[in-house]
């Protein structure tokens, strides 16, 4: 398999996010310490968490790819099946193993999470409630973070994943639609002005509320687009909402007080993720 087709079936460009969710859930923890080895250990159990869930994705959609999408690398013949399967699997492996050179909790998180990943990726396409799997997966991303902290903030990290999950719930729901030129309706995307009011509420800061603006402004221009019942438009317009997930951790790093450079990384995340996603699609 090609380095280029190994990146797509990764979605390696969305992989910004994934750090920025650490960042976030380490935040809402309590962490204080921002000690780099911690940070880089997460972020790469996280990582690999995601990569393998995306080998695994197109692993087990490529029936409904052939027909749906036959650009993407298995029906294009550019991957093999079997060695998709191989490669996300140990991926998922190796991701549960990091974490628990974390902690003990961390790695419980993540073999949790890549548990939650797989059952995504098999029932995805075929049951209504994959989007509750989708959100919990990120989620998973914020608790295995947290729990590098010896006694996190539980609560703190609950409501942090509650509105995570209600942002990725709207965006998954927009996700599924991304081949159809029916209008996406508007009632399952009001998930993703969930942080304006649970986060909003709780900055105070010039920098905080930069954010929000930035946040809020990005969604809106996003949601317009996967409503235009145009599929290249639906598909950036997705891409921008993952981009936003690293807008929302910016946001809660922000409300928490964290240190401008941290805060400051989760929007540069933003910014490397779209511009990633000009190289390899973001979905």
């Amino acid at each position: 398999m090609k380095v280029s087709t190994a990146l797509r079936l990764g979605r390696v460009s969305n992989l910004p996010t994934v750090s920025s969710n650490v960042l976030a859930g380490l935040a809402l923890a309590g962490y204080r310490e921002h000690q780099a080895g911690s940070i880089a250990l997460a972020c790469c159990s996280a990582s690999l968490l995601y990569v393998g869930g995306m080998f695994l994705n197109d692993a087990f959609d490529a029936e409904i790819d052939a027909r749906e999408r036959p650009e993407r690398p298995i029906p294009a013949g550019l991957a093999r099946r079997g060695e998709v399967f191989g490669y996300g699997a140990s991926l998922l492996l190796v991701g549960v193993v990091v974490a628990c050179l974390l902690s003990l909790a961390s790695g419980v998180l993540a073999l949790a999470t890549a548990a939650t990943i797989v059952m995504y990726d098999i029932v995805h396409k075929r049951t209504g409630f994959a989007p509750l799997l989708m959100g919990l997966c990120r989620v998973g991303v914020y608790w295995l973070a947290a729990f590098v902290v010896s006694s996190p903030d539980r609560a703190q990290v609950a409501l942090g994943s509650a509105v995570l999950c209600a942002y990725v719930l709207a965006l998954t729901y927009a996700a599924a639609r991304e081949n159809s030129t029916a209008l996406v309706r508007i009632g399952p995307l009001v998930g993703l002005y969930a942080p304006v009011l649970i986060v909003g509420m709780r900055l105070q800061s010039v920098l905080g509320w930069s954010c929000l603006l930035v946040f809020v402004l990005w969604t809106v221009r996003n949601n317009l687009l996967v409503r235009t019942r145009k599929p290249a438009q639906i598909r950036a317009g997705i891409g921008g909402l993952i981009a936003g997930i690293a807008l929302l951790d910016a946001l809660w790093l922000a409300a928490m007080e964290a240190p401008l450079p941290v805060t400051a990384a989760a929007l540069a995340a933003f910014a490397a993720t779209l511009l990633l996603q000009r190289f390899v699609a973001g979905t």
